[in-house]
């Protein structure tokens, strides 16, 4: 029974089963980091709110949908904008109780549209991405999403029924198509060019004269509500092109609602240029656990934290001569202990010693053709450096033994 109890537990955690959980809880903590770096671009943004990736009826994600289908060049921006899109039209669409937008980009040198806000809404708790409105925000409300120095003297005026808005240039030409809107909304103040009027001479477009910044009074002109009609997309389609510049595209900034695309340092990592660095430090940390998980020699006995014996001895003297920087003066002392040594082991006469014991020693060297002299390794062993003591001794001992094979 021992016996059984032992062999199963030794079976419960297998190497391999061991490797699989490794391979697993790696790969889904490296998943879940990269989507934890990337979860505000993953928004989706149909939140009924009233900007381009919302498809509720005060949203705006239907004319950014009917522009691409129309292949005008439309980018929701979520950060800073492209070079190539630097002289877009830059569609602002602030909701109510904002602080006031920034008019003011250093990645942007074209026109921008400010749409006022208009309507009072909340979540339809039905239906996900829906609204539901309960009536308008007052006039003032609407104006206090533009800076103050543009909103001074000017004022929002709104029509109390829902009537058909018959749009015009200044010039007295028509423009668009009839659309038929609710409490329809117009701006007036000095320091501003009408752009667009209705029939009854309200602005409904303006123009700001030291920028290039329009306002637009009425969001029900684009919005999807304004564009459930075909009269009202085309009035649309044709009121963005006319404050943009042909082929140029239009940028619907989300930044204000919360989507902007924030600075991570795991967003670096997995990004060029970085990525190859991050690919290269992966793929060491396998190749570390790799060679960690595979034993690639024996493991190493414990040892005594104080040795004894001739270990100990050995040690001990080794780390004087280490502590005094005397090494490179053993290398001398050590060729003539191997000197003593091959003259005792080949039988060398009694009586030699000093220069005549290093003639007969070369003399030897010579004959059993030794790959050195011995005058050449004590010479080295005179000028050898810390650095070149193990190299002088293995030639020192190579020397001897081919001295020893050489007379046997």
């Amino acid at each position: 029974m021992a016996r059984m109890s032992a062999s199963k537990s030794h079976g419960m955690f297998s190497p391999m089963t061991m490797l699989v959980l490794v391979l697993v809880g790696v790969v889904s903590f490296s998943g879940l980091a990269v989507l934890s770096a990337y979860a505000p671009e993953l928004r989706k943004g149909d939140d009924g709110g009233g900007h381009a990736l919302s498809r509720s009826s005060v949203g705006f994600g239907a004319i950014s949908r009917l522009l691409s289908l129309m292949g005008q060049p439309v980018l929701t921006s979520r950060g800073d904008l492209p070079a190539s899109a630097e002289e877009a039209l830059l569609v602002l669409t602030p909701s109510a109780g904002m602080s006031p937008v920034p008019l003011e980009r250093n990645d942007h040198i074209g026109p921008t549209l400010v749409v006022l806000p208009k309507w009072e809404a909340r979540p339809d708790p039905k239906h996900r991405g829906w609204v539901t409105t309960f009536g308008d925000n007052e006039g003032a409300e609407a104006l206090s999403v533009l800076p103050p120095k543009l909103r001074k003297d000017l004022k929002v005026n709104e029509a109390k029924d829902k009537r058909t808005v018959r749009l015009r240039r200044p010039s007295g030409e028509a423009f668009g198509a009839p659309v038929t809107i609710k409490g329809a909304r117009t701006l007036a103040g000095p320091g501003w060019t009408p752009v667009l009027l209705d029939q009854d001479g309200g602005v409904v477009m303006a123009m700001r004269d030291d920028s290039w910044t329009y306002v637009l009074a009425d969001p029900d002109y684009l919005n999807t509500q304004g564009l459930k009609t075909a009269d009202g997309a085309r009035t649309a389609v044709a009121m963005l092109n006319l404050i943009r510049d042909d082929g140029s595209p239009v940028v619907f900034d989300v930044t204000l609602h919360g989507f902007k695309r924030t600075r991570s340092l795991m967003r670096l990592i997995v990004e060029p240029p970085l990525l190859g660095a991050t690919l290269v430090a992966v793929a060491l940390a396998l190749l570390a656990g790799a060679q960690a998980f595979a034993r690639f020699g024996p493991p190493l006995r414990s040892r005594r934290a104080v040795a004894l014996g001739k270990t100990a001895l050995a040690d001990n003297t080794a780390g004087l001569v280490r502590l005094a920087r005397r090494e490179h003066r053993m290398a001398r002392l050590y060729a003539r202990l191997i000197q003593a040594s091959a003259a005792r082991a080949i039988g060398a006469p009694r009586g030699l010693d000093g220069q005549d014991l290093v003639d007969f020693l070369d003399r030897v060297s010579r004959t059993v053709g030794a790959t050195h002299t011995y005058s050449a390794l004590a010479d080295r062993a005179l000028t050898a450096s810390p650095s070149d003591l193990m190299a002088v001794a293995r030639d020192l001992h190579t020397w001897k033994q081919e001295l020893i094979r050489g007379r046997q």
